[in-house]
């Protein structure tokens, strides 16, 4: 029986799920749903003294291990991807991988749609590692790795951007001359496989609401938001990188630019030091002085991580704001991604005092909405519906690449 696999490979973790497809058509197994994966879990804590190694397994049950931080030679997530792989060829060595799905963060102007992925396309994908440099390069160390492992499979890139790629040319471009917009320096907007999820779950469990204006707010140690009209992205708070935006666990969000200026002209750093400051040592991290995890800040007793998390929820009110006005009002609020899905606190601090939008909230059903458990958290009479939805890119990975498979 053919297998699919999945790889998420993010600034601190890899995802990853393997599906049985079934045997016979694949028009029909599509039409069908995909069957539940045969495992699934991911590596978390990459970068740091250990990372953690959680899989589930329908034949092995949960299993946890402790990886070694990073050595000499290779990366933390060159180790997490090899220590993926190896459970893979110990615990399934039978089972033949034909069939592999990336997500790969920035496919620039010409990625729009999920593609098979050859030497052309990989250069293409490196030539845009700068623009995702938390990303990029580790999306890339995953598709070699499997290339590697499965000669004979079928690799699909499938890409964070597409989901934006209609955004109307005021959403999608920079106060610069042309030329600058012409050569792709664009806002091309990221998390577009969770947001595609988050549209299809409105569409089949909310249709009224996916017929309207929506903002998905995706809050993890990276964290976005989106504005959705019909399902269709048409602006979100992320711009030409990962950057742009929302601060988040380790960068910065939206900065003025003159600060960037005067750190290069008058502070003497390089733009490899702006680069490592921007990218690992801001946002949550370097406001609080302590940490990029949201539940360590939350149990902090240090007056830094309370004005970081103040912070945060500053600006994620802000960004509801704005891109409330991008749609001309506001009928739901989707929370997703850890922070969205878990940090119910949080939560509670971005919706209070929003009744001027129309935001009435629920604090009890708010309390209950975590751990996997979605569902409403606005009350009965509130103009604007607010929800908590799971997200699931692995999901988006795997039916993107079977459709391409099947379209082969």
């Amino acid at each position: 029986m053919p297998l699919l696999l999945t790889l998420n490979a993010g600034s601190s973790s890899i995802k990853f799920s393997l599906t049985a497809l079934p045997e016979g058509s694949l028009g029909s197994a599509l039409q069908g749903g995909l069957p539940a994966p045969l495992a699934h879990g991911q590596v978390s804590g990459i970068g740091g003294a250990a990372a953690q190694l959680s899989i589930e397994s329908s034949t092995h049950g949960k299993q946890q291990h402790t990886l070694p931080g990073a050595d000499a030679t290779r990366s933390g997530h060159e180790q997490a991807l090899a220590a993926v792989l190896h459970w893979l060829e110990q615990n399934l060595p039978e089972q033949k991988v034909e069939l592999v799905s990336h997500r790969v963060v920035h496919g620039g102007v010409h990625y729009a749609q999920p593609v098979r992925i050859d030497a052309p396309v990989l250069a293409q994908l490196e030539a845009l590692a700068p623009l995702a440099p938390l990303h990029q390069p580790h999306n890339l160390a995953g598709i070699r790795s499997a290339m590697a492992a499965f000669g004979q499979a079928l690799q699909v890139a499938c890409f964070d951007t597409a989901f934006h790629r209609q955004h109307p040319f005021v959403a999608d471009t920079f106060a610069l001359p042309r030329r600058f917009y012409d050569a792709g320096v664009r806002r091309y907007g990221f998390h577009g496989l969770s947001y595609a999820y988050i549209a299809r779950a409105l569409q089949q469990q909310w249709p009224a609401l996916h017929q309207g204006r929506v903002i998905v707010a995706h809050l993890g140690n990276g964290a976005s938001m989106c504005a959705l009209r019909h399902g269709v992205s048409i602006d979100s708070s992320m711009g030409f990188t990962a950057l742009d935006g929302l601060p988040m666990g380790t960068r910065c969000g939206q900065i003025d630019p003159g600060v960037l200026l005067y750190l290069l002209t008058e502070k003497g750093y390089s733009p490899a030091q702006l680069t490592e400051l921007l990218y690992q040592q801001s946002g949550l991290k370097g406001m609080s002085g302590l940490s990029n995890d949201v539940r360590e800040l939350l149990q902090s007793a240090q007056p830094e991580a309370a004005q970081a998390l103040d912070y945060f929820v500053a600006r994620c009110k802000r960004e509801i704001g704005a891109l409330s006005a991008s749609l001309g009002g506001l009928d739901a609020l989707v929370f997703t991604g850890g922070i969205g899905e878990n940090a119910v606190a949080l939560r509670g601090r971005m919706l209070a005092d929003m009744g001027w939008i129309g935001i009435d909230f629920d604090a009890q059903a708010n309390a209950h909405a975590c751990a996997g458990r979605g569902g409403p958290i606005s009350c009965a009479g509130s103009r604007v519906t607010v929800l908590v939805l799971p997200t699931d890119e692995e999901r988006m990975l795997a039916e993107h690449a079977l459709a391409l498979w099947q379209a082969d």
